[in-house]
């Protein structure tokens, strides 16, 4: 993964948020290729359209319009196209028994997003380190839901 293209999808419809989010993405990978979708019906389009190639990982906010996060993750994870998708969610409620769901529903990890700049881009770089490295593979369900660490 070091030298290819990142491919990373994001489905957030706060647009703060994703001007965020790329900002992170630039300043770390100037390289990766970054996709948006605001609303999960959009987020289901563009996965499902032939001529779009699957990204190598979605970051997916849980409350969406049209459809949220819930409903994508399972269709996602229905999917024999697209099971096999890394899906982060990413979402600023942290209630248990929802990340318990979501693990058991097939996300490979979950991210509360950080309050600060600073954090919400430390975590987002952390995790596309784990990505490049190739160190994202299923979560344990004491590792699933990601914390920002110490700065890069």
């Amino acid at each position: 993964m070091n030298d290819k293209l990142l491919n990373i999808l994001l489905a957030d419809d706060d647009i703060d948020d994703c001007i965020l989010f790329k900002e992170a993405v630039d300043e770390y990978r100037p390289s990766a290729h970054l996709e948006e979708v605001h609303d999960g019906e959009q987020l289901m389009q563009f996965l499902t359209d032939e001529s779009n190639e699957i990204p190598h990982v979605l970051f997916l906010d849980l409350n969406m319009p049209r459809k949220n996060g819930f409903e994508c993750l399972s269709e996602i994870k229905s999917s024999e196209k697209l099971k096999h998708l890394t899906v982060i969610i990413f979402s600023t409620s942290l209630e248990q028994t929802v990340v318990n769901r979501l693990y058991e529903n097939g996300a490979q990890y979950f991210i509360r997003k950080p309050p600060g700049y600073l954090q919400f881009k430390t975590v987002i770089q952390q995790t596309l380190s784990r990505i490049i490295q190739g160190n994202i593979s299923k979560s344990t369900k004491e590792t699933f839901v990601l914390k920002v660490q110490n700065a890069l």
